[in-house]
């Protein structure tokens, strides 16, 4: 096997806090007493667990590659009990103490694992650490290069929490021009090749690029191998880092499958992409060490266990968990208790794959049924493209030529909306630029196909349809 070779040290590019942030003193006598069974602590100030009143917990799930609602899914139990570790797992009473920045030691070699069958670093110093889910995730992502003064290069359109996020911290965003894969490599290019021109030779150049490279929220676009190729050859040639924030990375689905009643349901989606037919992320592909990869557990587990990790080079890991152990610590003890007990020992990699591939055809039926619906109902009154994967369509409206004039015609198209009972999400709300009036002006929603019931999927668009009937040609 070929020797991997070492990421490129970026450690220059580090914020000052960044340079300073060092390891709890206290968390760092930890590693003695995991380390020395026979090791007695008099000066760990931890609770005993005799004081935990838990003596197990158990959670009850569906069997590997089956729905939770599925009648035929044989259910298994998931039960973690104090003084209970196993080959696989810890104990109740480890999960439940404090611990480091780094995670349970099963969660993350699970995390850890998995990532090297998935998406093979190319580098050998590359490790994960633990997060509590992706917002968190991306918070300390970017504290690890960005402070007050900085910007951030963000998509056209992109997730409002991390428009909320920057703005107390006085980081600015600079959007970049996307189209159906994503950012425009081009764009990208001309955004730092001309920044010193546009802002002035002493203006702090950006260290940072954000991006949802599948199925991007609001849009759904997803990034082919060969846009992320170009994407890297431009982040390469810049020195950026990329936040390569991936939620949906594992609801891929391919091409809308028109409705056919004569095919079996299980032949209609018997092409599901699974693990080993993903599109490469930009993780795969890095060959500098310059991609942080945010992975969570939110869209294929739940989100409310607020678990996730990410993965870099160990010298960036490092600091994020001496951030960690000065914020969150880690996810809820309870929360890395069920995860890693399900996937180390009830389902394994093999169950856990399997239980993609379930999550994958869910969201391909329900996207297939909801842009079966708008291609009826919708016709002459937006405009989408179908996506390949997520749990979003990016509606352009159709405004009349008279709407296109008036002031303020997407409030009114939204208060529409409201009054007929439909909800979607306005455009303007995920504009870097804020609620300009150039913004509020542009005919964009967002519609999610991820929550509502199926059954009520025809209702909801009959309902959009006559919301849109005054302000459209259609």
């Amino acid at each position: 096997m070929p020797v991997k070779p070492h990421s490129k040290d970026l450690s220059s590019l580090f914020t000052e806090a960044t340079k300073c942030r060092r390891n709890s003193p206290l968390k760092s006598l930890l590693k003695y007493m995991q380390a020395d069974p026979s090791l007695l602590s008099l000066g760990a100030g931890l609770p005993h667990p005799d004081t935990f009143p838990f003596i197990s917990v158990t959670a009850t799930v569906a069997e590997a590659g089956k729905s939770a609602v599925d009648a035929t899914a044989r259910h298994d139990d998931v039960s973690i009990t104090a003084r209970g570790p196993t080959a696989a797992t810890e104990g109740l009473e480890r999960f439940l103490q404090y611990g480091n920045g780094r995670g349970m030691p099963s969660y993350a070699k699970f995390a850890q694992e998995h990532t090297e069958r998935v998406h093979s670093p190319i580098y050998d110093d590359w490790d994960v650490v633990v997060s509590a889910g992706n917002t968190d995730a991306f918070v300390k992502a970017l504290m690890l290069f960005c402070q007050s003064g900085d910007t951030l290069i963000v998509d056209e359109w992109t997730y409002p929490a991390i428009i909320e996020t920057v703005g107390p911290m006085n980081i600015g965003l600079a959007p970049v021009q996307m189209d159906g894969e994503g950012i425009v490599p081009a764009a990208l290019d001309a955004l730092c090749s001309n920044w010193s021109t546009a802002k002035g030779a002493d203006a702090p150049r950006p260290r940072v690029a954000y991006m949802i490279p599948t199925a991007q929220n609001p849009t759904g676009a997803t990034m082919s191998m060969q846009r992320k190729q170009a994407i890297y050859a431009v982040a390469k040639k810049h020195d950026l880092v990329i936040i390569e924030d991936d939620p949906y990375y594992y609801l891929q689905f391919g091409d809308y499958r028109p409705a056919d009643e004569t095919a079996d349901p299980e032949d209609r989606y018997s092409d599901l992409p699974g693990v080993t037919g993903l599109i490469p992320s930009l993780l795969s592909m890095d060959t500098d060490g310059r991609v942080i990869r945010l992975d969570s557990f939110s869209k294929i587990l739940a989100p409310g266990l607020r678990c996730g990790w990410i993965t870099a080079p160990k010298y960036m890991t490092d600091k994020i968990q001496f951030h960690n152990e000065t914020s969150v610590q880690q996810p809820a003890g309870l929360s890395q208790a069920i995860v890693s007990k399900l996937v180390n020992e009830s389902w394994g990699h093999e169950g856990w794959e399997r239980h993609l591939v379930q999550i994958q055809r869910d969201y391909a039926m329900r996207r297939d049924r909801f842009v079966e619906l708008c291609l009826k109902h919708l016709k002459g009154k937006v405009e989408f493209t179908v996506p390949s994967a997520g749990m979003f369509l990016w509606f352009r409206v159709l405004l009349s030529e008279e709407m296109q004039d008036r002031d303020g015609a997407m409030q009114e198209v939204f208060e529409s909306m409201i009054a007929n009972h439909v909800l979607l999400v306005p455009g303007y709300m995920f504009s870097p630029l804020g609620a300009t009036p150039e913004v509020l002006s542009r005919p964009f929603v967002r519609a999610a196909f991820s929550y509502a019931s199926v059954d009520d999927f025809e209702t909801a668009i009959s309902r959009l349809a006559k919301a849109l009937e005054p302000f459209t040609a259609g």
